[in-house]
């Protein structure tokens, strides 16, 4: 499980280096242009069977996208000899998915203009060639006590069917599928060929995989291979396979990749290889070699970046300390810091500013009590500026890491966090104490946390930063105050699920959705901490306010002389400012489909759903699924694919159903209409307040923009 602060650093790491990327880019030169002229179109006609795209994308010559400028790519040429290598390519493509009659039957080069040049290509495909019969061949040496359960697992669900039509990919992995299945059931030296005959004529195919699997193998000895000298000994590398596979289990490459995993989780490898060795077929067993590299057990990283949101900017600078082997036995000790100074709303309109900035020191013991269970203890100081109040605080963390899967963990632990609030949000405003969770009525209170936390995370993705299958589930359960004291007695439970799914051959089309919901609760219906309640909203959570803007609000009251008898009345003559106070209840919702139309460029359409409400879900009075405070946005994104995550623009509008945001300030009027990027709004200086709201999110605009670094989720 990464740590809130951990994730933090990440990100804030991820920011600097595109930029940095892209202004390398700027200082580069481009290069001489092909002599030939540039193409302006390319059209493919007859393409009913077989994908026009995917047709091009396997051809070199390709036509001048209209987004063909610098960063993105530029103008594409024409040139005769890749022109007619590129018109058997297309035969060959075809033939390769069971059109053997396939041919180019037109081609033609027009000029389009000065210098340029269109195509226009088509082509007749004729009918499939479809597969008339498999042939299964060498299943029947498997044991006679397994052969007809074997037999079922590598047999099902394969690629090729009869009366399908032949696809020369499908045949491959039809092999490789075949041959993994047989190794995965223990057959080490299994090998998988076979031959198709196909008759043109009669477009039939019949399909002969021959398979030899060979004897069943048992793992054997664990031998490890590393440097010279090395600091870590090598039982404990064997501790960690043995957590995969042991001597005497069935031979397994899952296992393999297991135990591979679990090597590289030690965090002190720069490369980590489990093989199996030469099978030995008197005993029946296969060795397991692990190869390993030992990094550097000391690092340093720095790293800095921007935030920008309509609600808060700011600049920082990151840093981390890592030694891997502090004191010896794999004990690791990190420190890590974030500086930055902070604009609320923005650096040109200010209502403050100031430095921010915390610090952690976190140390960790490996192989606490036994080998999958580890010790993690932090300690972090932070200064912080929030839209509602000013803070210091401090954090203490003392827990137990089971991972008995690299997937799976789970982190009990015991929390002590203290915080001094300041509900300051101007020179001349403050938001109650009462209303940050504090009592009495000073300008500063103090407040703590004492708590302890079980959280579960099972974690399935194919790759974190840029997720295209798999699923992710995480659990948070808070318990704070009775025995433990601190000033406030609750119960605070965070699920959340996300699933992914590509689709295509190239998985250019994704499909993510998203399921966050919280419910913080009170004892005896009690008052609950700024600190623990819940926000949304922003690039990462719900799109259609920025950030934390999806929240109940204060609003800071005005007052003028009315009468003139001296004595101030609140008045709302224009709109009074709003700042987010949290609530003790969340339910998020987000769909999304991403297709990566370009090595670098990927588009996004999306609709997200959010609320956070007053009461928790367990009160009598708890907010209402799809009632009038669940709100809807619907967007657009655009994402520039980096080695360290993609650069993501999303622009999001609200959906007018509901009512405005919840406002706990009487007297507070709601905005008419909302408009975007303060396009459209009108405000009335005059008439009763309307508890409703005129729109669904007001008083915030019903647009927001959102620019950051990373998937949204």
């Amino acid at each position: 499980m990464k740590p809130p602060v951990a994730a933090a650093l990440l990100r804030h790491l991820r920011l600097a280096t595109p930029l940095a990327l892209l202004l390398t880019a700027a200082c580069a030169t481009t290069g001489t242009p092909p002599s030939g002229p540039k193409v302006t179109d390319l059209e493919i006609q007859g393409t009913d069977q077989v994908s026009e795209g995917a047709i091009k994308d396997r051809i070199l010559t390709t036509a001048t996208p209209f987004w063909g400028f610098w960063p993105f790519g530029g103008p594409s040429y024409f040139d005769a000899n890749a022109w007619q290598a590129d018109l058997r390519r297309i035969e060959r493509y075809y033939q390769a998915q069971g059109y053997y009659q396939a041919q180019v039957v037109n081609a033609d080069v027009k000029p389009d203009g000065e210098g340029e040049v269109a195509i226009d290509v088509t082509v007749q495909e004729g009918e499939p060639t479809r597969i008339s019969e498999i042939q299964v061949t060498g299943l029947d040496t498997l044991p006679e006590e397994v052969r007809e359960e074997h037999r079922e697992y590598v047999l099902d669900d394969l690629p090729l069917r009869e009366g399908d039509v032949f696809k020369e990919e499908a045949w491959e992995e039809t092999k490789v599928r075949v041959q993994e299945r047989l190794r995965e059931l223990a057959y080490a030296e299994a090998e998988v060929d076979g031959e198709v005959r196909v008759d043109v004529d009669t477009r039939q195919a019949v399909v002969e995989l021959r398979t030899r699997p060979g004897i069943r193998y048992r793992f054997g000895n664990t031998f490890v291979a590393t440097d010279a000298n090395p600091q870590v000994p090598p039982r404990r590398i064997i501790e960690q396979v043995t957590g995969a596979l042991k001597k005497g289990d069935w031979y397994s490459e899952t296992a393999l990749a297991n135990a591979q995993a679990r090597v590289f989780r030690m965090g002190v490898f720069g490369a980590v290889k489990v093989n199996r060795g030469a099978p030995d077929r008197e005993s029946g067993t296969v060795p397991v070699v692990v190869d390993v590299r030992e990094a550097p057990f000391r690092s340093v990283r720095l790293g800095g970046g921007v935030g920008v949101d309509a609600a808060r900017q700011e600049v920082r600078a990151v840093g981390e300390w890592t030694h891997r082997n502090f004191g010896g036995g794999l004990r690791r000790f990190t420190v890590r810091g974030r500086l930055g100074y902070a604009f609320i709303p923005n650096v040109l309109d200010f209502n403050k500013n100031g430095p921010v900035f915390d610090v952690t020191a976190e140390y960790e013991q490996p192989r606490f009590l036994f080998r999958d269970l580890r010790a993690q203890n932090s300690l972090s100081v932070e200064k912080g500026l929030e839209q509602a109040y000013d803070f210091w605080g401090g954090r203490l963390q003392t827990g137990v890491i089971w991972q008995p899967h690299p997937d799976f963990s789970i982190f009990p632990s015991y929390n002590l966090q203290v915080y001094r609030l300041s509900g300051r949000v101007s020179a001349d405003s403050r938001v109650p104490p009462i209303v940050l969770g504090c009592s009495g009525d000073q300008d500063q209170c103090n407040t703590a946390l004492s708590f302890l936390e079980l959280a579960f995370t099972w974690d399935r993705r194919d790759d974190v930063i840029e997720p295209r299958d798999g699923y992710y589930l995480s659990l948070s359960l808070q318990k704070g105050g009775g025995p433990l004291f601190g000033d406030f007695n609750y119960v605070r439970l965070l699920p959340d699920l996300r699933f992914y799914r590509s689709f295509g051959e190239d998985k250019r089309l994704i499909l993510a959705a998203k399921v966050r919901a919280g419910t913080l609760n009170p004892a005896g219906g009690g008052q609950s901490s700024i600190v623990t309640r819940f926000f949304s909203g922003g690039g990462t959570f719900m799109r259609g306010f920025n950030g934390q803007r999806l929240s109940p609000l204060a609003a800071l009251q005005r007052t003028a002389d009315v009468d003139g008898d001296g004595v101030p009345e609140v008045v709302q003559t224009e709109e009074w400012d709003t700042v987010p106070v949290g609530g003790n209840s969340l339910f998020e919702t987000s769909v999304e489909m991403r297709y990566q139309f370009t090595e670098s460029l990927m588009v996004a359409a999306f609709y997200d759903t959010g609320l956070v409400g007053i009461e928790d879900f367990a009160h009598s009075n708890r907010p209402k699924l799809f009632g009038p405070q669940h709100y809807h946005a619907v967007g657009m994104g655009l994402r520039y694919l980096t080695v360290v995550g993609p650069i993501r623009l999303d622009i999001a509008r609200r959906l007018n159903i509901g009512r405005g945001l919840p406002v706990s300030t009487p007297g507070y009027i709601y905005p008419e209409s909302g408009g975007c990027f303060g396009i459209g709004s009108r405000w009335r200086p005059t008439g009763p307040t309307t508890p409703s709201g005129a729109f669904a999110g007001a008083p915030d605009g019903q647009c927001a923009l959102h620019l950051s670094i990373g998937e949204a989720f």
